[in-house]
């Protein structure tokens, strides 16, 4: 008999929130991005609901437009780092960027982590879409998108070269003989390629989940397939469940074409349910903090996507302006949809800066609402998955409260950890050694 299909949650853990204004609610600590006690709680009652991995973004520029979160807020490899101290079982998801750091150092990084918090890492692997991140890093321009791809190819083929440097059973550590490791099971990478030259070995073993896992969100075309080809798991967003399904499809048959099995790689849409005990609790909720946000934040909030453009210069009342290829060479897929949506549907430019700022989504209303529209987009493969952002002041605790337990009655979602590591309650292999793999294959007869 097939086991049942499990469903699997994530939390993005966001600080003071991941738009403009939540911070101004009066239920939110307004220093919560730097707070280390609340990032504790966080995770905390996150791995009270059972839930898979809790997830840090990243970016790698600021300026005076930028929303209060990123401009002071925390690393990712060090807050997740501390959290893997207080946790157990969760796994520690955090974004780092392949256009703007090295690979034998990000490699040495990630299986750090992943030894400190037994085998529970996983790296978001991301190109960086902001232009000015290449002026905090001497750089005289930044990489073109499909550029930027092909560097995060070759970059991951390295980290994951350098994390089989050492067999599993490679560290004898036998003080009577005085051998410390056995020479034959370390190995050199010796990779020279367009971007990267590595020699290795890497001076850190495997965890126990063998490598992190791999997260990717790209959507455009090139993003697809390279989550296809290389991610265990992406991260995506989506308007609908028709969206969301299509989108399913396509990743799911590409990791096909590339001669993967569509288990291979799980697809986790982000959402922001707004939990009440009544429809209109839940509206109040999210009229709140709609409330908090001005134009001027809802202008800049648009300007971030579209590589920090000055959208102030045009009238709010008339059709969204005609920009051209601006936005492609950063949040391309993102740029793409907000143009067409406003052409499509005739928005006027406040429609959109307020639309983008101010998100509403479907999951609003009641628990078994919320529950109940996560149980149709999982059994119409939309989504294996969840990323439970905060939409509103305690979002994380609502729904670990109210939904978790539904879901968990339902049998859809787990009421104890199957495993310690982050492969293992995602469902995921250990991958083998590179190199016992081909010892093992070469000694057949």
């Amino acid at each position: 008999m097939a086991k049942q299909r499990q469903l699997k949650l994530g939390a993005l853990l966001h600080g003071v929130g991941g738009g403009t204004s939540m911070w101004r609610h009066p239920d939110v600590l307004p220093d919560a991005s730097v707070n280390i006690e609340v990032y504790k709680h966080w995770v905390r009652k996150a791995e009270e609901g059972k839930l898979d991995l809790i997830f840090i973004a990243d970016g790698l520029y600021i300026n005076e437009k930028s929303i209060p979160h990123f401009l002071n807020r925390f690393e990712p490899i060090t807050i997740l780092s501390a959290l893997a101290g207080v946790s157990k079982n969760i796994g520690l998801v955090g974004t780092l960027s392949t256009s703007y750091s090295e690979p034998f150092t990000v490699a040495r990084q990630f299986a750090s982590l992943d030894m400190i918090s037994g085998g529970r890492a996983g790296w978001n692997v991301v190109t960086s879409p902001l232009e000015g991140s290449a002026l905090n890093y001497s750089r005289k321009e930044h990489p073109e998108h499909d550029k930027r791809y092909r560097i995060a190819a070759e970059y991951l083929e390295v980290t994951r070269g350098l994390w089989d440097s050492w067999e599993d059973d490679a560290f004898v550590r036998n003080k009577e003989s005085g051998v410390f490791f056995d020479s034959g099971k370390m190995h050199t990478l010796n990779h020279e390629g367009e971007f990267f030259s590595v020699k290795g070995p890497l001076n850190i073993a495997r965890s126990k989940q063998g490598q992190p896992v791999i997260f990717q969100a790209g959507s455009s075309e090139v993003g697809r397939n390279f989550a296809a080809k290389q991610a265990d798991a992406v991260f995506t967003g989506h308007e609908t469940l028709e969206e969301a399904a299509a989108f399913y499809r396509d990743v799911k048959s590409r990791a096909v074409s590339f001669g993967r099995s569509p288990e291979e790689v799980l697809i986790f849409p982000g959402i922001g349910p707004i939990i009440g005990s009544t429809p209109e609790e839940a509206e109040r909720k999210y009229q709140e903090v709609a409330s908090l946000v001005t134009i001027e934040n809802a202008l800049n909030y648009l300007g971030r996507f579209f590589e920090h453009h000055d959208f102030s210069q045009y009238p709010l009342d008339e059709p969204f302006p005609e920009l051209g290829d601006l936005g492609k060479n950063s949040f391309q897929s993102g740029t793409d949809k907000i143009k067409q949506d406003a052409r499509e549907k005739g928005l006027t430019l406040r429609q959109v800066a307020l639309q983008l700022a101010t998100p509403r989504g479907g999951f609003i209303g009641i628990p078994e609402q919320i529950a109940d529209r996560i149980q149709t987009w999982f059994e119409s493969e939309a989504a294996d998955g969840f990323m439970i952002s905060a939409a509103v002041p305690n979002g994380l605790e609502d729904f670990v409260d109210h939904v978790v337990p539904i879901l968990q009655d339902r049998g859809l979602y787990r009421t104890e950890y199957e495993s310690d590591t982050l492969r293992g309650n995602l469902g995921l292999s250990v991958p083998e050694n590179r190199y016992t793999s081909q010892k093992a294959v070469s000694s057949r007869p």
